[in-house]
């Protein structure tokens, strides 16, 4: 062999090597100080307890503290932006849910929801329940299908903000149902059910703990249940697919993003570690308190599954032709 050839080939190596060791390294020192998980929302939300749920496990692991950091407002553009422009080093993460995905298909953001950041794990998931007014006529999904056919834009749904998941599930089930019921949006689940509560609404699809104690007080009605099966909780609830109406079955999930260009060796080392903590038994105790389920993916099924759904996304956004002012 060449010289040359041979020196370029023993560059290559010595290069391979350093990177392989540079990685390991990353992987073993990680964390070197405080971590911080961004929340795009308000305390109290399911952003805000995952964070400090796993945070304070992490923290017994780590011997490193876990502190989570709310930046509500902007439909998640501002929790976006700040880890976005945070160094990628693993020690500034972000607990997310769909609108990361759903508000850049809807308005201008300073970053790409995909190529801008790394998909570190997905936490928790939860059903979306179609509840309605009392005095609403129908108690099955085919009753309301055909209560709103005969009463075209009369009736109006809540949601808990425009482009939000409440929403693109409700015009998810009105374009497969073919109707026509409005889009009310509040800031918030909250008072999208006390307005519905009040009967200001007919129907909103909203995160089955929310609604439950309402149902058992006979303020709401449960009319069906998105995903595959029906609620513990709710077992007299049928799906949508038992009710006969196919793909209204858009799921409210959790995950950690990073920002891009996160080390491959530190995103594994939290996404596992993570992966272990929701595993406990006292957090899926927790979750189901709440009305969510333990819901674990590698990074790289993560990053499928945001893919997919931006698909999903935007194939009803442009159906529905939603539009937000800016």
């Amino acid at each position: 062999m060449p010289r040359r050839s041979t020196a370029l080939a023993r560059i290559a190596l010595i290069s391979a090597f350093t990177a392989f060791v540079g990685t390991v390294e990353a992987q073993q020192e990680y964390p070197t100080r405080v971590i911080r998980i961004i929340s795009p929302n308000a305390p109290g939300g399911g952003t805000s307890l995952l964070a400090q749920l796993v945070g304070e496990k992490l923290t017994e692991s780590w011997g490193r503290n876990v502190i989570v950091d709310n930046r509500p407002g902007g439909n998640g553009i501002i929790g976006g932006q700040a880890l976005a422009s945070a160094a990628p080093d693993g020690h500034t993460l972000m607990s997310m849910t769909n609108t990361h995905i759903i508000t850049p298909l809807l308005l201008p953001t300073p970053y790409d929801a995909i190529k801008d950041f790394t998909a570190v794990a997905t936490m928790s998931r939860s059903e979306l329940l179609l509840v309605v007014h009392p005095s609403v006529p129908a108690g099955t999904v085919r009753e309301l299908i055909a209560l709103a056919k005969s009463r075209p834009g009369e009736l109006n749904f809540a949601s808990s903000g425009g482009g939000s998941l409440t929403h693109l599930q409700a015009e998810l089930f009105n374009i497969t149902a073919g109707i026509r019921i409005q889009h009310i949006p509040y800031k918030g689940s909250g008072p999208a059910l006390t307005d519905l509560i009040g009967g200001h609404v007919q129907m909103f699809f909203g995160p089955p703990n929310n609604a439950l104690p309402h149902i058992q007080n006979k303020r709401l009605k449960p009319i069906a249940v998105g995903g595959q099966a029906r609620l513990p909780t709710l077992p007299q609830v049928p799906t949508f697919s038992e009710a006969g109406i196919a793909n209204v079955d858009l799921r409210e999930w959790w995950g950690l993003l990073a920002p891009a260009g996160t080390p491959a060796a530190i995103v594994d080392k939290i996404s596992r570690e993570t992966a272990a903590v929701i595993a406990r038994p006292e957090i899926a105790k927790k979750l189901a308190e709440v009305g969510m389920d333990p819901f674990v993916s590698s990074p790289d099924q993560f990053s499928a599954l945001m893919k997919r759904l931006t698909v999903r996304f935007t194939e009803i956004i442009k159906t529905a032709n939603i539009k937000l002012d800016h």
